[in-house]
C-alpha cells in the first residue's frame, strides 16, 4: 500500500551522512569543563567511591594528568579542593589562606601549561567544619555580608594565582557586584566571573559533597540559600540579578532537571550560558549501567545533547574525559 504523503520526514533521516547534515545541537570538547578534585590528603590517587572513574587528585600528580587531559583536546578545567580536617573550622579560614592549597595548584599549573583555562571554585564549603558554604551566625544561620566579605577576598588570591574565572557557588545575595568591584579595585579587570545563578537545593549534590570532603552524617540542608526546587520565578530573579551585578556567565545548576531554566536563561541573556551537570546526575547514570539497565556512554552523549539543546554553551561534567574520544 502507498500513501499519497506531501510530508516524509524521515526523508532527511535515512543513513547517517543525511543525519548528520541536519543535525541541530553541535557539542564539541571545548564545550566542555572538566571538575577536577584535588586532595592534599594523599600521594596517590584516590577513588571516590560514588564517583566511578573519578579520583582525588593528589598535588604531585595533577600537572602530568591534565597534560594528558590536553592531549585528549579537554582544555578547560574546574579545580575543587579536597582538605586535610585540621585545616578546616567554623569560619573556613584557610580559604584565605595565600599557600592553601587551591591556589598553589593553580600556579604550578599555570606555570607549566600556559594554553589552558582554569576555573577556581569560591565557596566555603571545602574548608568549614559544619560543611555550609558561608559562615555561621548565632543563630546557626548562614551570615550572607560576612560570607560575601570572605568570598570577596578569595578571589583576589584566586585572581592572583593565575585563575581566569572565578566561579562563586555559594548562592549570596550581593556576590557577585562584590566580587566584581573588588576584582576591579585590585586590577583584576581580564578576571571573569562565571556565576553559579540559578543554583538548585537539590539532592543530586550528594556524591561531591563526598568528594571534597563536606558530607556529614546526615544531610545537610541549604534550602536557606540555595533555590527551591519547585520555582521558577525564583530562579529567573537570580539570574537578573547576577546579570545586573557583572557576572560574564551565568550558570544553572544541576543541569538535566532544570532544562526549562537553561533554556529562559538562553532566551532571555546576551551573555554565554553555563550549566554544570553535577555528581547525582553522573552517578545514576553509572548506577543503572553497572546493574546493566542502561549504555553508560549512549546515555551520557544523550544527556549532554540534551542540555546542549535546550540552550547550554558550555557544561561542566565529570564525562568528559570518558566521551572526549567519542565527540
Amino acid at each position: 500500500m502507498k500513501f499519497n504523503l506531501t510530508h516524509r520526514p524521515r526523508r532527511i533521516r535515512k543513513n547517517s551522512l543525511i543525519r548528520s547534515l541536519f543535525e541541530e545541537s553541535c557539542l564539541k570538547l571545548d564545550h566542555l569543563v572538566y571538575p577536577v578534585f584535588i586532595s592534599d590528603c594523599t600521594n596517590v590517587p584516590e577513588k571516590i567511591e560514588s564517583m566511578p572513574e573519578i579520583f582525588r587528585w593528589p598535588a604531585n600528580k595533577i600537572v602530568s594528568k591534565i597534560h594528558e587531559w590536553k592531549d585528549l583536546g579537554l582544555n578547560s578545567f574546574a579545580l575543587f579542593p579536597h582538605i586535610d580536617q585540621s585545616k578546616k573550622c567554623q569560619l573556613g579560614k584557610e580559604a584565605l589562606n595565600p599557600e592553601s592549597l587551591i591556589y598553589k595548584i593553580c600556579k604550578e599549573i599555570k606555570s607549566s601549561i600556559s594554553d589552558i583555562v582554569l576555573i577556581g571554585d569560591l565557596a566555603l564549603d571545602p574548608y568549614t567544619t559544619h560543611g555550609h558554604d558561608g559562615i555561621l551566625g548565632s543563630k546557626g544561620q548562614i551570615d550572607n555580608d560576612s560570607t560575601v566579605d570572605v568570598l570577596s577576598r578569595m578571589s583576589i588570591l584566586a585572581a592572583e594565582a593565575g585563575y581566569d574565572f572565578v566561579a562563586p557557588s555559594d548562592m549570596m545575595d550581593g556576590r557577585i557586584y562584590a566580587i566584581r568591584s573588588r576584582l576591579d579595585d585590585h586590577n583584576f579587570t581580564e578576571t571573569g566571573i562565571i556565576s553559579y545563578s540559578a543554583k538548585f537545593s537539590s539532592a543530586y549534590y550528594g556524591p561531591f559533597r563526598e568528594a571534597i570532603g563536606s558530607s556529614q552524617c546526615k544531610p545537610i540542608d541549604k534550602s536557606s540559600y540555595q533555590l527551591n526546587p519547585r520555582n521558577f520565578r525564583e530562579a529567573k530573579r537570580e539570574l537578573e540579578l547576577d546579570f545586573e551585578e557583572g557576572a560574564d556567565i551565568l550558570m544553572v545548576k544541576p543541569a538535566e532537571p532544570y532544562l526549562d531554566i537553561i533554556n529562559y536563561a538562553s532566551n532571555n541573556f546576551n551573555l554565554p550560558i553555563s550549566a554544570y551537570q553535577v555528581s547525582g546526575e553522573y552517578s545514576r547514570l553509572w548506577a543503572s549501567h553497572l546493574n546493566g539497565w542502561l549504555d553508560l556512554d549512549s546515555c551520557a552523549l544523550e544527556s549532554l545533547y540534551s542540555i546542549k539543546r535546550a540552550g547550554a554553551d558550555i557544561i561542566f561534567t565529570y564525562f568528559a574525559e570518558r566521551i572526549a574520544s567519542k565527540i
